[in-house]
Order: structure tokens, then C-alpha cells, then sequence
């Protein structure tokens, strides 16, 4: 069993994430989904921008920070696009995190340098996934270098592109929803989890 913590997007925490933490506790793994957003959603993304822009990241990392405080070692971060900001600079600066999971955007360790975020952490495995005509991530930019940094720090990386232009494909409720692309994402983040579950138990 893997431990996840499993971030909302700007939309926030919509029925899509609690499905989708319910999906992977079925499949045998704890999850947790902390809601940084005061219980609001959205369906306009704007809105949720709106949101994010009021609370300020410097707001949401200390409430994601809060969130996983009380939660054991060994924990693997995942995120969708906004989430992924959490996930990742939790990833890369607790101690004993096992992974993080990046669904639909992804940040180059320098982003996070106003955090302390250096270097990405020793063998600490990264998997991307993003739909490849997606207007919101600029691969070359932003998960070709994040690649080139957990490469460099001995860890697998593992990037994955999906047909279209859809930003938050695997929410069955948004417009974009790709019902293959989403089975195919969660497919791979399933397989992710227990081969952090199998190195977990071989330590």
C-alpha cells in the first residue's frame, strides 16, 4: 500500500478528486485530499484562478504544508495542474516523501527556489502526464528541464503525453473530459504507486 496525498486543481475540491482518491483507495492504497479552498469549487476556471489569486501560493503551500503536518514518513505527493505546485514542492522537501505524481502541469525545480527548493531530492521518482496540445504547459520549458533535475538526482522520471488539447482531462464532469486518455493516465499512476508500494517493502 502507498500513501497518497492527492491535491485539487483551481476548481478545487470537485467530486472528480474525491473519485478519483476513492478509485486509488480501491485499489488498495490510503489517500488523503486535503481542500485548500474553504470547501468552494468551481466550474469556470476563471473563478478559480480568481480563487487561487486571493489566497496567494505563498497561502496555499502553508495550507498544504498544514494538511500533511500530522500524516506519517513515506508519503507520495500527487497533484492536478494548480495541485501540482503543492505535490511537487512537498515532493521535493519532505523528508522520506516516496514520489510525486504531476497530472497536467508540471514546475522546474528552479520555480520553487523561493521556497529553499535547490536540487531535487535523491532518488525520488517523478511521473508527468499532460495532454500534449494542452495551451497550459510549455514541455520544453517547464517538464524537460523538472526531468533533467530528477534524472540528475538518480530518481526515474517518467513523462507521458495524451492526444488533444484538453487541460483537465480526467474529470469526468469538465468539457474536456477524455474518457481513454483518463484510463490510460490512471492506468500508469496505478502501476507508479506499487512500484513505490514494492521498494517501500524492500527496504
Amino acid at each position: 500500500m502507498a500513501e497518497v496525498v492527492l491535491f485539487h486543481s483551481a476548481l478545487g475540491l470537485r467530486p472528480g478528486v474525491t473519485s478519483a482518491a476513492d478509485m486509488l483507495r480501491a485499489a488498495g492504497h490510503a489517500v488523503h485530499a486535503p481542500d485548500y479552498y474553504d470547501g468552494e469549487v468551481f466550474d469556470d476556471l476563471d473563478e478559480g484562478l480568481r480563487k487561487r489569486d486571493e489566497l496567494g501560493m505563498t497561502e496555499i503551500v502553508r495550507r498544504a504544508r498544514e494538511a500533511v503536518a500530522g500524516l506519517p514518513a513515506g508519503l507520495v505527493f500527487a497533484g492536478f495542474s494548480l495541485g501540482n505546485d503543492a505535490a511537487e514542492l512537498l515532493a521535493a522537501t519532505t523528508p522520506g516523501a516516496q514520489g510525486a505524481v504531476l497530472m497536467h502541469s508540471a514546475v522546474p525545480v528552479e520555480g520553487f527556489s523561493e521556497f529553499g527548493v535547490e536540487r531535487w531530492p535523491k532518488e525520488v521518482p517523478v511521473q508527468v502526464h499532460y495532454a500534449a496540445e494542452d495551451p497550459w504547459v510549455v514541455a520544453e520549458e517547464e517538464v524537460a528541464p523538472l526531468g533533467d533535475a530528477v534524472r540528475g538526482a538518480g530518481a526515474a522520471f517518467e513523462e507521458y503525453t495524451y492526444p488533444g488539447s484538453g487541460h483537465l482531462f480526467t474529470d469526468p464532469d469538465l468539457p474536456e473530459y477524455d474518457r481513454a486518455s483518463s484510463e490510460a493516465m490512471w492506468e500508469r499512476v496505478l502501476a507508479f504507486l506499487d512500484r513505490v508500494d514494492a521498494r517501500g517493502s524492500d527496504v
